[in-house]
């Protein structure tokens, strides 16, 4: 299948941006390693949909020396970058996306991704495994199983699940406790921050800064903010999160209270219409509002376009809604996910333990999907430890052992 890329030309930059990260992602190393050696996916087709950056293309090329034949493309239409493509097409995977892919450009790359009839698919958001659903659901019959990299793409999943419409067995690699306790936390918090600043270059120190939602990337979001020395505010709809903020030291207050005080937004939350008309309305003038939740649903842009009397450039990857009043509400990357449309996404060394995950829960799936029903599984247990410990050992962390009588001790009633 031919390649869907910008340029070709390109990949001598995406070459050295891979091995930049190469150098740390340890864990992908010694899986590479084993992978070359064992060949646990030889004779696979894999379909990856995930924001197609450096760190992607190194999973990719991990899946690819495991034997498997690997179809690429983004998972955001903005999160693209076009010398990965390239490097990765050079490389020989099949690879299908652009940066800025217009709607119907970013569906027929997704498309393209399915047409060779992948026996794993590793998804992130969920739109590949709903095509397969969907208008591509011919070849749902052959998918052996899957894996889903974040929160956004688990709801959607267990969702099919619950009405008895998931067709083939799915990993929520996102539950994994070495994903959403580090890459969730502090994965979003430091890219999410990264995006922020390098596109607006100012200051966080002194501002109000409006969290929405509490979650595991929430909590990041608000920590790194705490440590900026932004003045957190967090908005919350579960009493137990929104108590959790309050002890965390943080002020909570509905997102009306909130619209009026803040300089700076981000909304986390997986849901949409978090701020609206209602909430615009009440904002101040060069307020900034950036979205780290999958889809560019949680910001109404609607109500952004509806209430506004223009809209201008203000600056690379920031566009100012002028209001009848003269206000100016400053919306970052399209409302789309700030911290890989406006930035590099996750550190390396993040995505090295979720990478992890994802390449071993495709040796799982391909090693054992006779035995997996069509539901969502989470990440078997040891292989989450298996992560764990891994990571320890790069970082050169030695911890204790149970001895055989603290572990009969711990096992007993008495």
């Amino acid at each position: 299948m031919s390649n869907i890329i910008r340029d070709i030309n390109l990949a001598p930059e995406g070459d050295r941006r891979i091995q930049w990260v190469r150098g740390y992602m340890p864990l992908l190393n010694h899986i590479e390693k084993e992978f070359i050696e064992n060949k646990p996916l030889a004779g696979k087709k894999i379909s990856v949909s995930v924001h197609l950056e450096a760190k992607t293309a190194y999973l990719c090329t991990v899946l690819a020396a495991g034997g498997a034949e690997v179809a690429v493309t983004g998972s955001n239409p903005l999160s693209t970058q076009d010398p990965i493509a390239a490097a990765l097409a050079k490389g020989g995977l099949n690879v299908y996306a652009w940066h800025g892919a217009t709607e119907k450009e970013y569906f027929s790359h997704l498309n393209k991704t399915l047409d060779f009839g992948p026996d794993i698919v590793i998804d992130d958001g969920g739109d590949l495994v709903n095509l397969l659903h969907t208008t591509r659901s011919d070849l749902a019959n052959n998918v052996l199983g899957g894996s889903e990299e974040t929160t956004t793409g688990v709801i959607r999943l267990r969702a099919r699940e619950r009405e008895g419409l998931l067709k083939f067995p799915m990993i929520a690699v996102n539950d994994a406790y070495c994903k959403y306790l580090f890459d969730n936390r502090y994965g979003t918090g430091q890219s999410v921050w990264d995006g922020i600043m390098r596109t607006t270059n100012l200051i966080v120190a002194g501002k109000n800064v409006v969290v929405a939602g509490y979650g595991w990337c929430g909590k990041g979001v608000a920590a790194k903010a705490k440590g900026l020395g932004g003045n957190v505010i967090v908005t919350e709809v579960d009493p137990i999160k929104a108590i959790e903020a309050v002890m965390d030291g943080f002020r909570v207050m509905s997102m009306d209270d909130a619209a009026a005080i803040g300089d700076i937004f981000i909304t986390v939350t997986g849901c949409n219409k978090v701020i609206t008309n209602r909430h615009f309305e009440k904002m101040k003038d060069g307020v900034l509002l950036a979205n780290a939740g999958h889809f560019d649903v949680e910001i109404w842009k609607r109500d952004l376009d509806n209430m506004s009397i223009s809209k201008k450039p203000m600056r690379h990857n920031i566009d100012g809604y002028v209001m009848e009043d003269g206000r100016i509400i400053n919306l970052l990357a399209e409302g789309r996910l700030v911290n890989l449309a406006s930035g590099d996404g996750h550190p390396a060394e993040i995505m090295d333990m979720s990478f992890a995950l994802q390449a071993l829960s495709a040796k799982y799936i391909a090693e054992n999907h006779d035995k997996l029903e069509n539901r969502v599984y989470k990440v078997p247990e040891f292989i989450d430890k298996q992560v764990a410990e891994m990571k320890l050992k790069a970082l050169g962390v030695s911890i204790d052992r149970l001895t055989d009588e603290q572990a009969e001790y711990l096992s007993s009633w008495e």
